[in-house]
């Protein structure tokens, strides 16, 4: 994995994370853990997009790849929430 991938992940993770947020927690503000939770949820996304046949990869900064990546952040961020809960 090369620098620009990592960054692309970052990229990608932070807009997952930020819409995740907005969706799941009613908040417009970007921080640390939506960039974290939007990573996990992209890595979290492209396995589930793996299980229904996808190709499960982050491709590059694009719709597909920030739909994948922000489906694996809002599960997330619902599991997070349901662990806080209990």
């Amino acid at each position: 994995m090369d620098v620009t991938t990592i960054l692309i992940w970052i990229v990608v993770g932070g807009i997952a994370g930020w819409l995740a947020g907005i969706i799941v927690n009613k908040e417009s503000g970007l921080s640390v853990r939506d960039i974290v939770v939007g990573i996990v949820g992209a890595i979290i996304g492209g396995f589930l997009y793996q299980q229904f046949g996808g190709a499960g990869d982050v491709t590059g900064i694009n719709v597909g790849s920030i739909l994948v990546a922000l489906v694996g952040a809002v599960v997330l961020l619902l599991i997070i929430r349901l662990v806080k809960r209990a």
